[in-house]
């Protein structure tokens, strides 16, 4: 039986949607090659990268079902904020199920509002269609409460597949600090009773290396981005941080650090991707899921380089590490809560300190501006967006805010307002 044929078997077995996945996966591979091979001078270690989608329901959808087979568990997560040191220490494998495509937003329509945020549409579609083997492969989803559109979301996701809701706190005092520990403990219990596997201070010493060895590679990788010129594209650098969420993370993290060692090498024999005169751009806001690669196509086709992205799909994911040298179990969960309250999201207020890493990440990469990324009807980010443009005005430093949904109907005054503000910073 051939690779192709062993695929639609797999994706029949798991209930999908057959036909119209096929669909998904011919668009999917209709405009990857114009985005990412038409690119010049790429590090040889991006071709792994490469096939990790050129197979991205295939091989690494398998993997899931054998281990499964081993009686193993998956578990599905939508946000940065769900631990994965937990899930590693269980002996599951985590998956981010976060939607970056159009293609599935119709079908969420027939039962959410259209005036909710195409992330969270694309991603109910795709469970709603049956088009995504990984959302067929999960025991569990774990939400969380970062928007008032999610926590409503997971009460209509809970009638499709079992749902657990971590409540994250909107301040960051010691009282809040408190409920999200105990929100950590009882993601505990519910991963144990999953999987049968009592989580032990070796086990999540386990988990919390695991992670954190992905972080520093990511954050190895991320580092050379500050050099000019550039020895990798933003294009590129974002497709690595997508993969993270649903590449087994061994292999993964090897095949970064094996990016990064041959960045490093450019950035020494002074090899970029682009010119060093291009100018540098740093992207902020909301997370950006495969396939939703738009922005950064557009910015990079119109000369300038993205150098960093204050986003979930960039520094928020690898910045921090979790404290390897706590001993006892329940150390251990409290190093793993402070680890993920100190991620900067526009959820919290008040907010300074993510303002403060945008304008730190600006400055540290000799980015010209911030290009601010807001999805449509999130108004988290879109409110905070008047925050952030009056500090960096403050700071010196130009912003252009850019609301946008995942379809393509628009590219062509994205790419007007893009060209405009790069004259304007020129």
């Amino acid at each position: 039986m051939d690779e192709r044929t062993e695929n639609l078997q797999m994706w029949r077995e798991l209930g999908l949607d057959v036909d119209r996945h096929c669909d998904l996966l011919n668009l999917l591979r209709s405009v990857y090659p114009d985005i990412y091979m038409s690119q010049e001078n790429r590090p040889p270690a991006m071709a792994y990268f490469d096939s990790v989608v050129a197979e991205i329901h295939g091989d690494r959808v398998r993997e899931l079902l054998e281990h499964k087979a081993r009686g193993g568990k998956v578990i599905g997560t939508f946000c940065v904020y769900v631990p994965d040191e937990l899930i590693y220490a269980a002996g599951a494998v985590p998956i981010g199920l976060c939607g970056g495509a159009q293609f599935s937003i119709p079908d969420a329509e027939a039962v959410l509002p259209r005036n909710l945020c195409p992330l969270i549409k694309s991603f109910v579609g795709f469970k709603l269609s049956k088009l995504c083997p990984y959302f067929e492969s999960c025991d569990l989803l774990v939400g969380e409460t970062t928007c008032d559109g999610k926590k409503k979301t997971w009460e209509i996701l809970a009638d499709y597949a079992p749902v657990h809701v971590m409540e994250l706190p909107h301040r960051k005092g010691e009282m809040e600090r408190e409920l999200w520990l105990s929100e950590i403990r009882a993601l505990r219990s519910r991963i144990e009773e999953l999987t049968g596997n009592a989580i032990t201070p070796e086990t999540l010493a386990g988990g919390i290396r695991t992670a954190n060895a992905k972080r520093l590679a990511l954050s190895r990788l991320h580092e050379t981005r500050r050099s000019s010129p550039l020895p990798i594209s933003g294009k590129d650098a974002l497709l690595v941080s997508q993969i993270a969420f649903y590449d087994d993370a061994e292999r993964f993290t090897k095949m970064v650090n094996t990016l990064a060692e041959q960045c490093e090498q450019r950035v020494a024999e002074g090899v970029g991707v682009v010119s060093a005169d291009a100018p540098r751009l740093v992207v902020s806001g909301c997370p950006m899921a495969i396939p939703n690669w738009k922005l950064h196509h557009v910015v990079e086709s119109a000369g300038a380089v993205i150098v960093g992205e204050e986003t979930c799909t960039g520094t928020r994911y690898f910045e921090n590490l979790t404290d390897e040298t706590r001993t006892t179990l329940e150390d251990q969960m409290k190093a793993i809560a402070d680890r993920y309250l100190k991620t900067n999201c526009a959820c919290f207020t008040p907010n300074e300190g993510r303002i403060e890493q945008i304008i730190q990440l600006a400055r540290s990469t000799n980015s010209k501006g911030v290009v601010y990324y807001s999805l449509q009807f999130c108004h988290t980010y879109n409110l905070e967006a008047v925050r952030v443009e009056k500090a960096l005005r403050d700071a010196g430093i130009p912003m252009l805010k850019v609301e946008d949904d995942y379809s393509m109907e628009d590219i062509g005054q994205l790419q007007t307002r893009v060209e405009a503000f790069l004259e304007q910073i020129a």
